[in-house]
């Protein structure tokens, strides 16, 4: 079995992992996070380690918080013609899941490559990474997140690239909460 990597990604970039944290380069901005998957045990060489922007400390009693040096409260990165906005939130996350960027390319490549109209149903969708690039390459998308904040925050996404955007087409629509529609587009 092949394992799909991206390579598109140039304001995102996994500097270092180890001992349960990643180091990452989140556009000029670099982060520690928590990630259980790295139990190796690495000698942590990457000055990124000592010069991090902010790092999320997890608590004893669960959850944790953002120490942070030098970090905005948002910012944004680029994948190809897709722009994102990343906000550290309370729970680790940042808004982005850039390992899901070989998944966006495969949906856009069989998109273009359909001949045909495309409707792509994205459920649990988040902040829109993966409902934006189906509505880049041409599909029309309905996006459901059950968490209003979430759904916002895709919408922020749809309009952050600062130019006329695929969904300025009207092919987008977004479903929050408990099924309640909340417009024809994003």
């Amino acid at each position: 079995m092949d394992m799909w990597a991206s390579t598109g990604w140039k304001d995102y970039e996994l500097l270092d992992c180890g001992k349960g944290e990643k180091l990452e380069r989140w556009g000029s901005y670099t982060l520690v996070r928590p990630d259980p998957q790295a139990i190796w045990n690495t000698p942590r060489r990457h000055p990124g380690w000592k010069r991090y922007d902010a790092r999320y400390a997890r608590s004893h009693t669960g959850g944790g918080q953002w120490v942070k040096k030098d970090l905005p409260q948002r910012w944004q990165v680029r994948y190809g013609a897709l722009t994102f906005n990343i906000k550290p939130m309370n729970f680790k996350h940042t808004g982005l899941f850039p390992e899901q960027a070989a998944n966006w390319d495969f949906a856009m490549e069989q998109i273009r490559q359909a001949g045909r109209p495309v409707s792509v149903l994205n459920l649990f969708a988040y902040t829109g990474a993966a409902t934006l690039a189906c509505a880049a390459a041409g599909a029309s998308v309905c996006h459901v997140d059950a968490a209003r904040g979430m759904v916002s925050w895709a919408r922020e996404n749809a309009w952050s690239g600062g130019r006329a955007h695929p969904l300025d087409c009207g092919r987008l629509r977004q479903i929050c909460g408990a099924g309640n529609p909340s417009g024809p587009a994003l």
